[in-house]
């Protein structure tokens, strides 16, 4: 249970923080716009992680895979900003 709880809470934030991330760069004009949005936004998307990591099978399992979705949510996030598709 703690191996499940605790990756809801560490990858789960950068989880949320990528997902939210894509959001706003994503949404039309400037992320300046969506920066107070996003903020309110956050804590339940990351409520909903911590809450959703309590669905796999064990810790290790729940580790894996939200650190993965983190790497390929800011790896996402690069690629977008290095292809200047997002400012």
């Amino acid at each position: 249970m703690w191996g499940r709880a605790s990756a809801g809470v560490l990858p789960g934030f950068f989880v949320a923080a990528a997902l939210l991330g894509l959001v706003c760069w994503m949404l039309p004009g400037s992320w300046e716009q969506t920066l107070v949005p996003g903020l309110i936004a956050f804590f339940p998307i990351w409520i909903g992680v911590i809450c959703a990591s309590f669905l796999f099978s064990s810790g290790q399992r729940a580790w894996s895979w939200l650190s993965a979705l983190a790497l390929l949510g800011f790896g996402l996030l690069w690629l977008l900003q290095t292809l200047d598709r997002v400012r």
